[in-house]
């Protein structure tokens, strides 16, 4: 499903979950399923794979494979959504948290700041706020809490500024329009930076990754068999501090907890020490992987 989108990390990944033949795995990001097809590959006749997604349109990427069943479901609800199928423990669980290249690619879906679409940047289009109730509705004081939390803007008072007076006049509910709004606080230098982010902060507020991850996160604790593998690949930095946060202490806090005697306790052993990166190669052929980087724990 290269067309779809090109798997990050694939080998690396894979090898860090540490298949077992007759093993069961989640794939809690399936997309283009890139991820699953090379996990499928690793497994034996016993071994099974769910694969969560819960862009409806990805359901077409499905392989068709007796051991793979496609679980149209947000990974917020993993541990339910598993056990409404007879599943209360797996051996490993993916991530990779990014946004597929389809939705970037996908004008209509509204992703991208290039071109002019409806401003929606819903990963579940069956319901929801869209991008445009965002920036329409929140207050400017909401808004430059969004863009500073989930987007690291600076001036975020600024832009929520532009936005409230350009609303004014009309709805913003393009792209485009959104382009136009913040216009007067873009920087000149680095319009794609400040447009990249701007967006990125949108996207993580209307579908609330952040809560998301943290809830997919807690709930792995208590599907990951001892010894299973978790297995993460995030792609800016609020990512990436909630999950080596969760992989050093169990919680997203970072929070180390002790014993009675004050030694640290942990439920995970963290399998990465630092965070893998993509190689040169990858970087050569697929330009979208640079901000990518991939940590794994193993279950205590």
């Amino acid at each position: 499903m290269s067309s779809y989108h090109t798997p990050v990390l694939l080998e690396e990944s894979i090898a860090l979950l540490d298949i077992k033949p007759d093993g069961c795995y989640a794939d809690l990001t399936f997309g283009g399923g890139g991820h699953s097809r090379r996990i499928l590959q690793s497994l034996g006749e016993g071994g099974s794979l769910y694969g969560f997604d819960q862009d409806r349109d990805t359901k077409a990427n499905a392989p068709d494979d007796e051991r793979f069943h496609y679980v149209e479901s947000n990974f917020r609800f993993l541990r339910s959504a598993l056990r409404l199928r007879g599943v209360t423990q797996v051996d490993g669980i993916l991530a990779d948290l990014g946004v597929s290249s389809h939705h970037f690619d996908s004008l209509p879906r509204g992703f991208s700041f290039r071109g002019d679409a409806p401003l929606d940047m819903r990963m579940n289009q069956r319901g929801g706020e869209t991008a445009a109730d965002v920036v329409n509705n929140r207050t400017e004081e909401e808004l430059a809490r969004i863009f500073a939390q989930y987007g690291e803007l600076e001036t975020t008072w600024k832009i929520a500024s532009c936005i409230a007076r350009a609303r004014a006049t009309e709805p913003i509910t393009t792209t485009a329009a959104l382009v136009r709004a913040v216009a007067p606080c873009t920087p000149k230098r680095d319009e794609s930076k400040f447009l990249t982010k701007l967006f990125q902060a949108l996207r993580i507020e209307v579908n609330g990754e952040m809560e998301a991850l943290k809830m997919a996160l807690e709930q792995s604790l208590k599907i990951l068999k001892p010894g299973g593998r978790l297995v993460v690949i995030s792609y800016h930095s609020l990512e990436d501090r909630i999950v080596k946060n969760f992989m050093r202490s169990g919680n997203t806090e970072g929070r180390i907890e002790k014993d009675f005697f004050g030694r640290s306790t942990t439920p995970f052993e963290v399998v990465t020490r630092k965070a893998v990166a993509p190689s040169d190669e990858e970087l050569a052929a697929n330009s979208r992987s640079r901000s990518a980087r991939l940590r794994a724990a193993t279950k205590l």
